[in-house]
């Protein structure tokens, strides 16, 4: 085992989202196993995710698709994983990036259902993301789908599932600070701006109804899906998974590779600067605002947003509110995914029949 303190922090603290996300535990131990740096971790990653890849693209020649599909979206979460908190060489983390987004985009069409890349006009560029409606349904409810600070696209498959199987259509897009818009747009605390630009575009699709929109966040996310109820009422219902309500409190105990990783994507120079950008992504003042229902989840032993951040944030809401707190719950809980992942789309469900 490595001596390296980010490794043991990397392997103690990721293995249950890493699983739950769709990467093999054996591949897991494996993997980390290996390094004897952090400086390694994202060619081992890479080099797991290509095994996968190279599977998927045989079973493409072959034409077997749907092992195409399941193989070639495993790659992608792994080149994902490769790349997620590899900011300290962006060119190296850039690589695995992309060849992520490539494998989920060639597994999309072999999915069960199919998914859709989508372009979504945003200050003069585009944001990107991945629309997926159930098997059926006419016209389904959509739920955007806002990834935190390291996580993207590539990665939500497990939990684009439980609302696609409940008859609910599912877009995860990527804003500022995030995935492909890392690159072009920095993060931002008034999410509602981007969130704005997704609405505006799914009132354009007539495969959708745009009468029954719902909005979820994971970890940073978790902030951003109640910031922007906050502000646009188009959005019926709300799902906020272990967000902070006030990311610059929470500052000084975040974990090094965590500060790093919103220097980056906040495009500031110093940790000083991104502090100060930091302390505008905060419910301060804004939670109040929030009047759809809201389902809010938190993992008591959280170690990057407190549980009282939860607790806060069910306490000022002024809509109907359900916490779930997960007493022996990790970051987003997903050591015990189980107890709040299905629950969770039987409550939007509900919400958006």
């Amino acid at each position: 085992m490595s001596s390296d303190p980010r490794v043991k922090a990397a392997t103690s603290h990721w293995a249950a989202r890493f699983v739950a996300n769709g990467v093999a535990l054996a591949d897991f131990e494996d993997v980390t196993r290996s390094l004897e740096s952090y400086d390694d971790w994202c060619r081992a990653w890479s080099a797991r995710a290509a095994q996968h890849e190279q599977i998927g693209r045989e079973a493409l020649e072959r034409k077997k698709w749907l092992t195409a599909g399941e193989c070639l979206q495993r790659a992608g979460v792994y080149y994902h994983f490769a790349a997620f908190l590899f900011v300290h060489d962006v060119p190296q983390m850039k690589v695995a990036h992309m060849k992520g987004v490539a494998c989920r985009q060639a597994a999309l069409p072999h999915l069960r259902p199919p998914g859709e890349r989508v372009t979504i006009s945003y200050q003069g560029k585009t944001l990107a993301g991945i629309l997926r409606k159930p098997a059926g349904a006419d016209k389904p409810p959509v739920m955007m789908m806002a990834v935190g600070l390291d996580s993207t696209k590539e990665e939500t498959e497990a939990y684009e599932r439980p609302f696609l199987d409940r008859g609910i259509a599912t877009l995860v897009f990527e804003g500022p600070g995030q995935g492909e818009a890392q690159y072009d747009f920095a993060i931002r605390g008034d999410y509602e701006a981007p969130v704005g630009a997704v609405i505006d575009y799914i009132e354009t699709r007539r495969d959708l109804d745009t009468a029954r929109i719902g909005m979820w966040g994971v970890s940073l996310g978790g902030y951003y899906a109640p910031r922007a109820a906050a502000h646009d009422k188009r959005i019926k219902a709300c799902i906020a998974l272990g967000g902070p309500f006030n990311f610059g409190a929470a500052w000084d105990g975040l974990p090094d590779l965590t500060r790093e990783a919103f220097r980056v994507r906040s495009h500031c120079k110093t940790q000083d600067e991104a502090r100060k950008n930091a302390a505008t992504l905060s419910l301060e003042g804004v939670a109040q605002k929030i009047t759809c229902p809201i389902f809010i989840v938190n993992g008591r032993h959280d170690r990057i947003v407190p549980a009282a951040d939860a607790e806060r944030l069910a306490r000022e809401v002024k809509g109907p509110v359900e916490l779930m707190m997960i007493e022996d719950g990790n970051h987003i809980a997903n050591n015990r995914g189980y107890r709040w992942r299905s629950q969770s789309a039987d409550w939007m469900a509900k919400q958006l029949r």
